[in-house]
């Protein structure tokens, strides 16, 4: 399953994202905004998507998106077991899915094209996490500070 969820200055990403996801059938939920709202605010979209994908960590991701990437990327960092990334880049996000494992990406819908981010959506959505010593050592150290905190 994959969470989406936006503010008004990535609504029409996120619409975008929805058809791109249709056509490669998966499996999506919109946790909104489900219309286009200028006064609405990216911590109420951002928030949902986290809950969904921190309730069910192993079994789904999801995509966010603000205007500069940043604010949906903060908040959906609060939430426990989240690995949220701000995408700008197709190897940038395949680097941070491998090493890294997020499970939430990040779009900064300001800065990229439609083009640019279906691709980065696609490698968010394709390339998995690959486990080595160093990458579940580092994912172990980022669970001890969540647990600590």
């Amino acid at each position: 399953m994959i969470y989406l969820g936006a503010d008004h200055k990535g609504f029409h990403l996120k619409e975008e994202i929805k058809m791109w996801l249709r056509q490669w059938g998966l499996e999506f939920e919109d946790l909104g905004n489900t219309e286009l709202d200028e006064e609405d605010d990216y911590p109420i979209f951002a928030s949902e998507v986290a809950k969904k994908v921190s309730e069910n960590e192993n079994s789904c991701v999801g995509i966010v998106a603000c205007g500069s990437g940043v604010g949906v990327d903060v908040v959906a960092n609060k939430y426990r077991l989240i690995r949220c990334g701000l995408g700008f880049g197709a190897q940038q996000i395949k680097s941070a899915r491998e090493d890294d494992d997020i499970n939430i990406l990040a779009l900064p819908a300001s800065f990229l094209s439609y083009k640019k981010a279906k691709k980065i959506t696609e490698i968010f959505l394709k390339v998995e996490y690959e486990p080595t010593q160093n990458h579940d050592r580092r994912i172990k150290q980022i669970l001890d500070i969540e647990k600590n905190k």
